[in-house]
């Protein structure tokens, strides 16, 4: 009999679950501006996942200046959350769980960069963005209303 994981098989990888940023995520729950948080915390993805989302909102359909401001956002989001996720042991691969709150800074600035690349037609970009997104956690771009 072969067991498995909701992340996969036993023997691969075990979840990553990144320490909380407890003073940047206090700042954003207490509404602080994402653009203080991110000034003060720059390695705290949560405040460029959340710049970028403001962002895209803004823009809509259209493609403007706050677009390409989400897009830029997003990947800083990105890098900073592949920075941390590679500290505590992730490889490029393997489970990362949408609901370790701390985790979702990151796989926000994911789904909010697969939506700017979207909107600017980079349409193998927004394909990476969705497969890092199910490779993570099959559940996040549900969560993300990337479906």
């Amino acid at each position: 009999m072969f067991l498995m994981s909701s992340f996969g098989d036993l023997l691969g990888p075990q979840p990553v679950l990144l320490p909380e940023l407890i003073d940047a995520e206090d700042a954003i729950s207490a509404g602080t501006d994402p653009v203080a948080v991110a000034a003060q915390f720059p390695a705290a993805s949560i405040a460029w996942a959340q710049l970028a989302e403001a962002a895209l909102d803004r823009s809509g359909d259209e493609v403007t200046h706050d677009t390409v401001a989400a897009y830029a956002f997003a990947r800083t989001g990105y890098h900073r959350g592949l920075d941390l996720l590679r500290r505590n042991g992730w490889k490029g691969f393997g489970p990362v769980p949408w609901a370790h709150e701390p985790n979702q800074g990151f796989l926000r600035s994911v789904g909010a960069l697969a939506r700017a690349a979207r909107a600017v037609g980079e349409t193998e970009e927004y394909a990476r963005c969705l497969d890092l997104l199910e490779d993570c956690d099959p559940h996040a771009a549900g969560e993300l209303g990337l479906d």
